[in-house]
């Protein structure tokens, strides 16, 4: 039923003309990631959540977030959905099961917050593929469906960005995925050509704890002087 619903979310992006006919994104904004920044700082020192949001959205949009840490920014949580969601909540949910919920990491800690910067990553453009390879490397992230011969269902995603920063050409990334997807068996020519791709663009904003620091001391100020 999961894979069901996930299809039916997916095939609505691809056939709703007003969104993946849209030239651009300009959604994504800096003040987005800040209030990541605070939903998890709330969740991570046990204080309530934030109740100011700064920043207004109506529209809604499939997301992920990404947690990196350290100078050389590595990967420490990446999670998101394909079912549109409106901003608020939905960064409230996925700024904090993607610091704490992505199984290949263990939780961020408090320790770990002046390390970290976060990605807010806004899909767009969903399409169908004709195959495994109709998609670009750095500007498609993809989305992969395709079943053993058991008939068990896997599914995968990689961002846009993914391919590029590891130097994969499209075989590479679409064996990645496979893997990603759980799959254990020899990958051949015949499992990569079933293979029911959806492409997708996303527009990203990134921002570090000391931006977020700079951020909120500036928010303070303007509260004091009012």
């Amino acid at each position: 039923m999961y894979f069901v619903n996930l299809r039916r979310r997916i095939l609505n992006l691809v056939n709703n003309g007003n969104y993946d006919r849209r030239t651009q994104c300009t959604i994504a904004k800096a003040e987005m990631c800040y209030f990541c920044f605070d939903v998890l700082f709330s969740h991570l020192h046990n204080i309530q959540d934030p109740i100011q949001v700064p920043f207004t959205c109506e529209e809604k949009y499939p997301l992920f977030v990404t947690w990196k840490i350290g100078k050389r920014r590595k990967l420490r949580g990446c999670v998101g959905t394909f079912s549109e969601l409106e901003l608020e909540p939905g960064l409230r949910e996925y700024a904090v099961c993607s610091a704490t919920e992505d199984s290949r990491f263990p939780p961020i800690s408090k320790e770990d917050l002046p390390h970290l910067q976060v990605t807010l990553s806004i899909l767009c453009h969903f399409e169908k593929g004709t195959d495994y390879r109709d998609w670009e490397v750095g500007v498609h992230g993809i989305r992969i469906e395709f079943k053993n011969i058991k008939g068990i269902e896997y599914t995968a995603t990689y961002l846009p960005k993914v391919a590029l920063e590891q130097g994969w050409d499209q075989k590479q990334t679409v064996d990645s995925l496979i893997e990603k997807a759980g799959y254990k068996e020899n990958i051949t020519k015949e499992l990569r050509n079933q293979i029911q791709l959806t492409r997708y663009q996303c527009e990203n904003i990134s921002v570090s704890y000391e931006d977020y620091l700079a951020n909120y001391s500036s928010r303070f100020q303007e509260e004091l002087a009012s």
